[in-house]
């Protein structure tokens, strides 16, 4: 059987996430952080990279908030083909693509991050990942220095036997869901 394309896989798992109600999104949300903060990696990370979720992302607002208080939390901003990550602790606004972003003026080095929560449209659980299509995290997760532990966040309909992977592909260290 030929694998289905990145785009029909796209197109699939954001028709499921859309079934999902505000409410299933919230409390499915609120479960897979609740889990991730409880792991070993997450209590003994200084600097935490995480994203401002959109619509139809896990909802990060609440472990951003919580976080914030115990570690130094970082988050990405899109300028043209990169992203970079900077510290909240200054701000944030609306930036690329409607996305909240800090407003801190200096990236932090790669090599700095302990720990990163990414986002994606689908991943298996052994942590492939099917991205947006851009390219930003891939990018960033193989720069030069990047070491943290990986932590790929979704819905479990969006949890795929398999995906279609490319050499330039990062493999996370985990999926919850």
């Amino acid at each position: 059987m030929i694998a289905p394309d990145k785009r029909e896989i796209r197109r699939s798992v954001r028709a499921e996430i859309k079934n999902l109600s505000l409410e299933e999104r919230e409390s499915l949300s609120a479960q897979m952080f609740n889990k991730i903060e409880a792991m070993p990696e997450v209590q003994s990370a200084s600097v935490v990279a995480l994203f401002a979720s959109l619509h139809d992302e896990p909802q990060t607002a609440n472990i951003i908030e919580k976080l914030s208080h115990k570690k130094r939390v970082v988050l990405p901003r899109i300028k043209g083909e990169e992203m970079d990550f900077y510290d909240m602790a200054e701000g944030l606004c609306e930036g690329a693509f409607g996305i909240m972003e800090p407003t801190a003026t200096t990236p932090i080095e790669p090599s700095e991050i302990d720990l990163m929560i990414v986002p994606g449209v689908a991943f298996t659980r052994d942590g492939a990942r099917l991205g947006r299509g851009k390219g930003f995290y891939d990018k960033y997760l193989a720069s030069e220095g990047f070491r943290a532990y990986t932590i790929g966040v979704c819905y479990p309909c969006q949890v795929l036997d398999e995906l279609p992977t490319e050499p330039h592909d990062c493999t996370l260290d985990r999926v919850v869901y």
